[in-house]
Order: C-alpha cells, then sequence, then structure tokens
C-alpha cells in the first residue's frame, strides 16, 4: 500500500471552546495546533478559521495570517474549507479560494447536517468549480453521501478538474451517510480507477473509520472539527488524535506520509492542478 496521507480538522465550524477547552480558535491558537500536528504526523491541515468572538468566518485575511503562519513553521498542504458554515452564501465561503492555497474542499451536494441542511446546489457547484479553477486550486470532493460522488464525476465530464481526483468520505454526520464498513465499501466503490480517497469518521466513529482507511488502502482525516473525545467521557487534542493514527498504521505495518510524500501521492504541484 502507499504511504498513509493524514489530514489534521483542527477547527471546523460547529465545535466551540464550551465543548472542549482544546479547541484552536485565535489565528495564533490554530497556527499552534497546526504545527503541533504536522510534527506528530499529519502532512495536511484542513482549515476552518474563527473571528475575534470565535464564530466561523471566511474573511480571507484571517485566512491568509493563519496559512502565513503555518507556512512560516511547516512544509504541509494547505487545505482550506469553501463549506464554511451551515447558512453562508457562496460568496462569503469562496473568498479564501484567492489566496491560492494547494487545496480546498469542494461538497458536491446539498445533504441534511443535523437539524440544518448545508445547501450545494447545481447552480452553486458551477460556480465553485469555476471559481476552483479561476485560482488553480486542487480541490478535494467532500462526499457526505453517495449521490456526491455522481455530482463530482459530472462536474468532471463538463470538463471541470482534469488530471487526479481525490475525495474525502465524510461518515457519520446525522442526516448524511452512517458510518459503517458497508458504507465505506460503497463508496469506495463508486470512485474511478486511479482516484484516492480519505475518510473522515464523525464522533465515536472516528477511530474504527480510520483504522479502515488505513487498512483498506485509503488515507484518514481526524481532528476536533470531527470528534472531540479521545474514548468516552475523556477529551482530547488534535495532537493526540493524530498521533493515535500514527500509531495504529505502525502496527499495522503502513508507513506514514511526509507532506513531500503527500503531494506525490495526490499529483500535487503548488497553485497549479494541471
Amino acid at each position: 500500500m502507499k504511504k498513509l496521507v493524514i489530514t489534521a480538522a483542527l477547527v471546523g465550524a460547529e465545535v466551540t471552546k464550551e465543548d472542549t477547552p482544546h479547541l484552536p480558535v485565535t489565528p495564533d491558537e490554530i497556527v499552534q495546533a497546526a504545527v503541533e500536528a504536522c510534527q506528530a504526523g499529519a502532512s495536511i491541515i484542513h482549515l476552518h478559521v474563527r473571528d475575534a468572538e470565535g464564530r466561523p468566518t471566511q474573511d480571507k485575511e484571517i485566512y491568509r495570517e493563519v496559512i502565513e503562519g503555518i507556512e512560516r513553521h511547516t512544509d504541509a498542504i494547505i487545505q482550506v474549507s469553501t463549506g464554511g458554515a451551515v447558512g453562508m452564501s457562496s460568496k462569503e465561503r469562496l473568498q479564501p479560494l484567492s489566496l491560492r492555497p494547494e487545496m480546498a474542499t469542494l461538497t458536491t451536494g446539498t445533504v441534511n447536517f443535523g437539524n440544518e441542511v448545508f445547501m450545494n446546489s447545481p447552480e452553486q457547484l458551477q460556480l465553485f468549480a469555476e471559481e476552483f479553477e479561476r485560482y488553480g486550486v486542487r480541490p478535494e470532493f467532500e462526499i457526505f453521501d453517495v449521490g456526491m460522488v455522481a455530482n463530482a464525476l459530472r462536474l468532471v465530464e463538463r470538463g471541470f478538474f482534469t488530471g487526479h481526483l481525490h475525495f474525502d468520505f465524510v461518515m457519520g454526520v446525522p442526516g448524511a451517510i452512517p458510518a459503517t464498513p458497508e458504507n465505506l465499501l460503497h463508496l469506495m466503490r463508486q470512485l474511478p480507477e486511479g482516484a484516492t480517497w480519505s475518510v473522515a469518521g464523525v464522533g465515536r466513529a472516528q477511530l474504527p473509520m480510520a483504522t479502515l482507511g488505513i487498512l483498506w488502502g485509503g488515507h484518514v482525516r481526524v481532528g476536533l472539527e470531527d470528534n472531540i473525545y479521545y474514548r468516552k467521557g475523556e477529551l482530547a487534542t488534535n495532537t493526540q488524535l493524530v498521533e493515535r493514527v500514527v500509531r495504529l498504521a505502525t502496527e499495522l505495518g503502513r508507513p506514514v506520509a511526509t507532506p513531500q510524500e503527500a503531494r506525490q501521492i495526490l499529483h500535487l504541484t503548488r497553485n497549479n492542478f494541471y
């Protein structure tokens, strides 16, 4: 199997300091969390940011500050979110693309998200695809349900995103695809030959899905965005969650990729995916 690419999803848009004091929210805290996650073995930093009140924001100047801080101390692949938070407009969500990060997430469909609805209409997908190509940013297709794989491939059929394709299966969100081995296998079978994938299990699903990702030749996303517990009743840090995946991968005989090795696996070239 190829080396394992670990993504650290440090912040997200839903978790708060009231949920866990370990959540990084200020630019300095996010940079420090990213540095520690990279030292632990992560090669991709999946990035959300917060405003001065700790609320989710897509303000590109805050993203710029955080990205520059991470790049001063690591060689990590920066993957910004274009999901933002539920209820944000397309214009808000797209702001950090103009910074031309190496990667950004692209959710290819609408999904129930707990008690809310995360909207991604066909018109929005067209707009987002155009903006990704405008700035030369490699998408990670964020898949919350099976039909989103087909939506992503329809964009490719229409001429967007030539080259290597990478998918992230986000499993266990209430209202979206449940995190079961059968469902992960079904998602894997939808992908075209040569595509790569990672899996992000939400809540208690994080550890079993990460283990399957290691064993089944995929890659793994962990972090406080998706799960705040190390085990039942014990709050985790981002670093602990990355370290656990590294230990599991080592025990299962799968080496962990450095950022440069991850770029080779994902066929990344900085600021240009053609």
